[in-house]
């Protein structure tokens, strides 16, 4: 009888079914999922180009701001010695503006024949405007020329010199921001009616520019 219940509990044992728990194939699952996460998890960063370009253009602004504040103070004390009063030359200040007024218009010109498809176009409008640029540049340059003070000759010249060589600056950067956006737009070049963010982001800095000059303008000619 003895052998007979170990036999049939030896049987008994040998048909029960052996079961795995359901926790051995959990971190299995887990780390897999870990290694492949799904596409609605991954984090997509904007573009914040335009952003930092505009931020950098206000800090610059401020800069400006600053000259401005100077030279006014500057003028209101510390007057001229007597004799020294300086009329500066309107026609050729005037003749600037008119050129960077316009050249604003033709960048404009340039980026919507980008936006339109006509690349031969976009780039016949840059080049005029840095023409443009370049002939404001070599006014300038004249007026330097045919002005009755130098650079040291008084504090109101140091400031004028100051603010118009600084703007003139910006200016010869702009243009060569327009050369290099040129060579770009050209057929199989970086910048297309898809890829347009060099020529955007020069066109927002040369309108910055001619702001910038209109100011001026008023305050040292008119003014």
């Amino acid at each position: 009888m003895t052998s007979l219940s170990s036999a049939s509990s030896t049987t008994t044992s040998s048909k029960t079914p052996t079961t795995t728990p359901a926790t051995e194939s959990a971190p299995e699952l887990q780390s897999s999922s870990d290694q492949h996460p799904s596409d609605d998890h991954e984090e997509h960063h904007g573009d914040f180009r335009m952003f930092g370009l505009v931020l950098f253009l206000v800090g610059d602004g401020m800069t400006f701001a600053g000259l401005f504040a100077a030279y006014l103070t500057f003028r209101a004390v510390n007057p001229l010695p007597p004799g020294g009063v300086y009329d500066l030359e309107l026609l050729l200040p005037t003749i600037n503006t008119a050129l960077l007024v316009i050249s604003s218009f033709t960048f404009h010109r340039a980026a919507r024949q980008l936006r339109l498809g006509e690349g031969f176009g976009c780039r016949l409008w840059l080049l005029i405007t840095a023409a443009l640029g370049a002939a404001f540049l070599a006014s300038q340059m004249l007026e330097y020329f045919k002005l009755p003070f130098g650079l040291t000759s008084n504090l109101f010249a140091s400031t004028f010199y100051v603010l118009t060589g600084f703007h003139g600056l910006h200016v010869t950067l702009g243009v060569l921001m327009i050369l290099i956006v040129w060579w770009q737009a050209r057929a199989g070049g970086s910048i297309n009616r898809e890829s347009h963010f060099g020529l955007e982001a020069a066109e927002l800095y040369w309108h910055f520019v001619d702001g910038i000059w209109v100011v001026l303008f008023g305050l040292i000619y008119l003014l």
